[in-house]
């Protein structure tokens, strides 16, 4: 094979698959180039979520540029090197058809490689806050560290690292909600109270009436503090229920002459609401819907 010049750059070498698998890039050896096909994902890595279509983008730039960053891995027992950092790009050289990557290879211990990994993903800001939480916990379970320990090893605050747990509470059904994004971690770490309240589908009707109406992390906050006070709303209606309420309070206002809302309930009871102006026309809606005579019998009472 030629010898390649320097002047090609780092991504030239890096995107040549003619190069023999595990061929030395570096005089040290510590950037080797592995085949695809010897790499396995770490399992106990915390990212779990990868959007496919960003995917595909890093793919079809990777196949004009090649990778230009290379991952980062260490030797298992069984032959196979484990990704510790990378598993996106890894993930993108394969759907661009590479056939081997550049490879940092690092001896590393089973905890030393889960906070690599977790780190890794943590600076690069692409866990969603379940990911995170659940990376945490895992460093907490399996090396046996408390929360102020896995939060010095991972450089965040005790505080941040206590409460992003806390969201691991909620059902499985709400945290679906905050891994597709609809719902912040804000929005999560304010809905914990709830579950000593509520039953998981009660949790779940409030998480998605919370994202359909894009309430603020104030608004959730109030919600959950008058809960005890509160209708428990039921989950989303369907859009002929929507069209079909929405017809009757246009009649109703109509009939009325003022603006009607119907407000549903989960147990299928609901209240109709009828504005008024003035008290004069408070008087006068009051005497539409029990006759004139109304404030007649009151006063003879």
């Amino acid at each position: 094979m030629a010898k390649k010049g320097l002047g090609r750059g780092l991504g030239a070498l890096m995107e040549d698959n003619d190069t023999t698998p595990e061929e030395t890039l570096q005089t040290d050896g510590s950037l080797i180039r592995l085949s695809l096909s010897d790499i396995e994902p770490n399992r106990k890595q915390a990212r779990k979520e990868f959007d496919e279509t960003a995917l595909a983008e890093l793919a079809d730039s990777i196949s004009e540029h090649g990778l230009l960053e290379p991952i980062v891995v260490r030797r298992k027992e069984n032959g196979y090197y484990e990704i510790i950092a990378g598993e996106r790009r890894w993930r993108a050289s394969r759907m661009a058809g590479l056939s081997a990557v550049p490879a940092i290879v690092r001896e590393l211990s089973d905890e030393q490689a889960a906070l690599l990994s977790l780190i890794e993903n943590l600076q690069r800001e692409n866990l969603n806050p379940v990911e995170e939480a659940l990376g945490y916990r895992d460093l907490i379970e399996r090396f046996g560290l408390t929360q102020e320990e896995a939060a010095s090893r991972v450089g965040k605050s005790r505080a941040n690292v206590t409460n992003i747990l806390r969201i691991l509470r909620l059902p499985e059904s709400v945290l679906a909600i905050v891994r597709n994004g609809s719902l912040s971690y804000g929005h999560a770490r304010t809905l914990v109270p709830l579950c000593d309240k509520c039953d998981a589908g009660e949790l779940l009707a409030v998480a998605e009436r919370i994202a359909k109406e894009d309430w603020s992390v104030r608004q959730t906050e109030q919600f959950v503090k008058n809960y005890g006070n509160a209708p428990i709303v039921k989950a989303a209606e369907s859009p002929v229920e929507k069209e079909y309420y929405r017809r009757l309070e246009r009649l109703i206002g109509k009939s009325a002459g003022r603006k009607a809302a119907i407000r549903r309930e989960k147990n299928g009871s609901g209240i109709l609401v009828l504005s008024f102006a003035s008290s004069g026309d408070l008087e006068a809606l009051i005497k539409s819907l029990c006759g004139n005579d109304f404030f007649e019998e009151e006063t003879q009472d």
